[in-house]
């Protein structure tokens, strides 16, 4: 097994970690009968990350509101659900690890959320804005990617 599979592997044996440990505390607050916590925007994040690298097209909608939800949806009619969920998979597979950083409070339901994500060659990182609806956090907005300078590229060998 190559190194970069390897690398691989371990990648999304942690992204399905953190879902696992995500969906465990949100069901052992539900079960406990004490008062449950809301999920948390970065929640929200990793839902749509998780979604999109299975290609779940009606889970990964699931976590963006308001416009930026319209405009996903009329993409999905446009190329079709089967189309959208293979770009979704490819688009996420290039994507080696995320660090998603704590949310900030920018408005009376409204929060702002730096995600970035490394990949092999690179890491690039968004703003992203989510707003409370319906009791979830939502993403409503994104701003552009940006580069990221990072002193050790992704599956540098250790010497």
């Amino acid at each position: 097994m190559t190194h970069a599979r390897k690398a691989q592997i371990l990648t999304l044996a942690a992204l399905a970690l953190a879902l696992a440990v995500a969906i465990g505390r949100k069901g052992a607050s539900t079960s406990s009968g004490t008062a449950t916590s809301q999920p948390s925007a970065q929640d929200s994040i990793y839902a749509m990350l998780a979604a999109s690298r299975s290609g779940n097209v009606r889970a990964y909608l699931e976590n963006y509101a308001g416009e930026m939800r319209a405009s996903l949806e009329q993409s999905v009619r446009e190329s079709g659900e089967d189309r959208f969920s293979r770009y979704l998979k490819e688009s996420s597979a290039a994507i080696k690890g995320v660090a998603v950083t704590e949310p900030q409070p920018v408005g009376q339901g409204e929060t702002r959320v730096r995600v970035e994500y490394v990949y092999q060659d690179r890491n690039e990182a968004q703003t992203m804005y989510l707003q409370k609806t319906g009791g979830d956090w939502k993403i409503a907005r994104v701003d552009g990617s940006e580069r990221v300078k990072t002193l050790i590229p992704y599956g540098t060998p250790v010497r």
